[in-house]
């Protein structure tokens, strides 16, 4: 079995960001793992590609997303710091779930420490889960984390071999 070096920690920056970031540090303390937290900034042009004409503010407004973004994994990075002395972030452009499993292809002994926001029903069949495409697609283990289940704030108390078993 590969030694864990690396977790990368997908977020979006909403609600359960810190309680993903808490429990990945949680994690990579005890797998003595180095952390890096990424955010997918979508592209505002491509989602307007299909609209007669294509004003070119959407191009300023992409670049202000992917400044804000930029803004909020440097917050994220510095919170954390503390905690997880090393950590780093990085924002992409892309869709979601494309942009991490590409982000990991080029990762050797990584972990992917996700979280999922629970959607069920016509939300998921109408937006899909980006959680569930990135488990069939990506080539290193993924460990999900539901923030809408049981007590808020997981602990580990066992030793992380025990407490992971390959499926």
């Amino acid at each position: 079995m590969q030694t864990i070096q690396q977790i990368i920690v997908p977020v979006d920056f909403h609600q359960h960001t810190d309680d993903l970031a808490v429990f990945a540090i949680d994690i990579a303390k005890k797998l003595e793992a180095k952390i890096t937290f990424v955010h997918v900034a979508q592209h505002m042009a491509e989602a307007a590609m299909y609209a007669e004409e294509y004003p070119s503010t959407f191009a300023a407004v992409d670049e202000e997303l992917l400044g804000y973004a930029q803004k909020r994994m440097d917050a994220l990075v510095e919170k954390s710091q503390a905690a997880c002395p090393g950590c780093a972030g990085a924002v992409i452009r892309g869709e979601a779930a494309d942009g991490i499993v590409d982000y990991v292809k080029e990762k050797n002994n990584c972990l992917i420490v996700m979280g999922t926001h629970g959607a069920q029903g016509i939300e998921k069949i109408m937006l899909g889960s980006v959680a569930e495409r990135v488990l069939k697609r990506a080539s290193c283990p993924i460990l999900i984390f539901n923030p809408y289940k049981g007590e808020r704030g997981y602990q580990i108390t066992s030793p992380i071999n025990e407490a992971l078993q390959p499926v």
